[in-house]
């Protein structure tokens, strides 16, 4: 499709304005060559990166930009970056008379830029060194701040640029990452419509299914995805581009992001918490999506009992401060304020069962997504290997927890968080009397 089109918005059935302040977006052979017409008007230029981006693609932006007062700030390839306020500090520290910031990279670096852009009134360009996520033309920085995993509102690029040449030839993980992200928006989407019925949360048919279509074209051609053929990975990028659009478009990420991200993140706090292995963003969400798919299949087997489960609140403190250590106090404050935990909605699910389930069941299964998967070599044992029954259970019943947004997850967890606490409980003093 002509994303340059899609960037002019629209005025929308749903009754809103659909905008997004991107510039440029190139998706082809040689789009790193364009940054010398996208950077004309400036001199002083900051190049953000580490050693693993900068040698995928530094060269390329060098030559495009000879002409240009160029400082580069390149982060040790070595260490996992954290997008932390230490990685906003050492960037923020060296905008002294730069006019713009060209990063180099993809997840942790674009959100680096975008942050530190939005916050300090510098525009940026971003030269996409993968096709391992959504985030590129989203307006949300997934930033860890305070030890919690917090998506900010920000500003967008100027320019995306994502040159064929170099992403077809990223490392096959963040390949993989990439397509088990869009993947994972049949569980979004799902979500989303699920929250409309139940919240009467802002839905939008246009978005909706423009985001479905971008699921459907990467799909088609998927086959090419391990062989690096340009026009999969082309695909590729694109239905990540324009979904990231579309939750511009949404002034949220809703479209794009939902308990399979919910869990995801669990994963990455957890890990970065406990010093713990964790796998890419977008391969979590891959197999996520395959746990929030048995999930749905769970809630459809049944019919929805009179009442849900809520524990006392010195339950409740003692769970969450022996899964989320430092950063309970801040997730259970989160929940507090919206009042999730004080909602009972044992009546409207009973009066809504019919239209629930009629939700849950238009995703697809835990069989046929775990084949999507497949297509791209990801075998959900090695998930299942890395982090085992236990911490599985407990990103099922505290995901839910990082965030402020209504999904599956709660559906489950007011219907059989009972059950699941029981065997969580009975399961942890096992394992306390074995040691």
């Amino acid at each position: 499709m002509d994303i340059n089109k899609l960037l002019g918005g629209r005025q929308c059935d749903c009754g809103r304005h659909h905008t997004c302040d991107i510039e440029y977006v190139y998706i082809e052979s040689g789009a790193i060559r364009r940054l010398s017409e996208i950077c004309a008007a400036y001199s002083h230029i900051l190049l953000v990166g580490d050693e693993n981006t900068f040698a995928a693609a530094g060269e390329r932006v060098l030559s495009a930009l000879a002409d240009k007062a160029l400082e580069q700030l390149i982060f040790d390839g070595k260490e996992l970056l954290v997008p932390n306020e230490i990685a906003i500090h050492i960037v923020a520290e060296r905008l002294d008379g730069v006019e713009i910031l060209v990063g180099i990279g993809s997840g942790v670096i674009q959100d680096l830029c975008k942050y530190v852009s939005f916050f300090h009134k510098v525009p940026y360009v971003i030269v996409a060194t993968a096709p391992s996520m959504d985030g590129y033309a989203s307006n949300g920085a997934a930033m860890i701040t305070h030890g919690m995993k917090v998506t900010y509102p920000a500003g967008l690029p100027k320019a995306i640029l994502g040159d064929v040449d170099v992403l077809k030839n990223a490392p096959m993980e963040m390949i993989k990452a990439g397509y088990g992200d869009v993947i994972g928006k049949f569980s979004a989407l799902n979500d989303w419509k699920l929250s409309r019925l139940i919240n009467g949360e802002y839905f939008c048919e246009y978005i909706y299914d423009l985001t479905y279509r971008q699921i459907q074209a990467t799909l088609a051609l998927a086959d090419g995805i391990l062989k690096r053929e340009e026009n999969s990975i082309r695909a590729l990028m694109e239905a990540l581009v324009v979904i990231g659009i579309l939750m511009s478009f949404a002034g949220s990420s809703r479209p794009a992001s939902g308990s399979e991200h919910h869990l995801s993140h669990f994963f990455e706090i957890t890990g970065i918490l406990g010093g713990q292995a964790y796998f890419p963003h977008g391969i979590d969400v891959a197999y996520s999506t395959v746990l929030t798919a048995e999930l749905r299949q769970k809630l459809l087997s049944f019919p929805f009992p009179e009442e849900i489960y809520r524990p006392t609140e010195a339950a409740h403190r003692e769970r969450m401060q022996a899964v989320y250590g430092p950063v309970a106090e801040g997730c259970m404050a989160l929940q507090n304020k919206i009042g999730n935990y004080k909602a009972n909605r044992a009546a409207l699910y009973k009066g809504k069962e019919a239209e629930i389930k009629a939700i849950l069941a238009e995703a697809p299964g835990a069989e046929e997504t775990q084949k999507m998967l497949s297509v791209a070599g990801l075998d959900m044992g090695e998930f299942y290997s890395l982090y085992g029954k236990e911490k599985l259970l407990g990103a099922i019943l505290y995901a839910k927890d990082l965030k402020d947004r209504y999904t599956v997850l709660w559906l489950y967890y007011d219907y059989f968080g009972a059950e699941e606490e029981s065997f969580d409980s009975t399961h942890n003093k096992g394992e306390e009397k074995s040691h």
